[in-house]
């Protein structure tokens, strides 16, 4: 059984943002030369979330829309962790949304429904972030 590891940064411009990694996972999995197994997926900070679903900007304005009802940002005040930080939401969206994602590999391919895709999602951003791809097989 092969193993392989690779981080994929991110300069996030905003404070919340979804990015569709896909296309690095993808290339990811083309470098490994593993054509049969799994791809763990996740997300190397408290404040971020990798999650598969649709890419569709109607479904990521809806995401927001309802995180931000879950875990309001703000009034910063209503969060007992909110003191040195402001991000005590954004640690809440984490939680909702999950850590990370783990694939099946098959053909050399992400074996995927029609629609699926793969997010990094950022609730605490306008900083560098990464994410771990680990992939084991044949």
């Amino acid at each position: 059984m092969k193993s392989y590891r690779k981080e994929l940064w991110f300069d996030t411009t905003q404070r919340r943002q979804l990015i569709n990694i896909t296309p690095d996972v993808s290339s990811c999995i083309i470098e490994s030369g593993i054509k049969e197994g799994l791809v763990l997926v996740n997300a190397m900070h408290i404040t971020a979330s990798v999650f598969i679903n649709d890419d569709e900007s109607g479904l990521h304005r809806d995401y927001e829309k309802w995180l931000e009802k879950l875990a309001p940002e703000k009034p910063h005040s209503q969060y007992d962790h909110n003191g040195f930080e402001d991000n005590a939401d954004a640690h809440m969206k984490r939680q909702i949304m999950g850590r990370e994602v783990v694939c099946a590999i098959t053909k050399g391919e992400l074996d995927f429904g029609p629609w699926e895709q793969i997010f990094y999602g950022e609730f605490d951003g306008k900083r560098r972030k990464r994410v771990l791809v680990k992939i084991i097989g044949e």
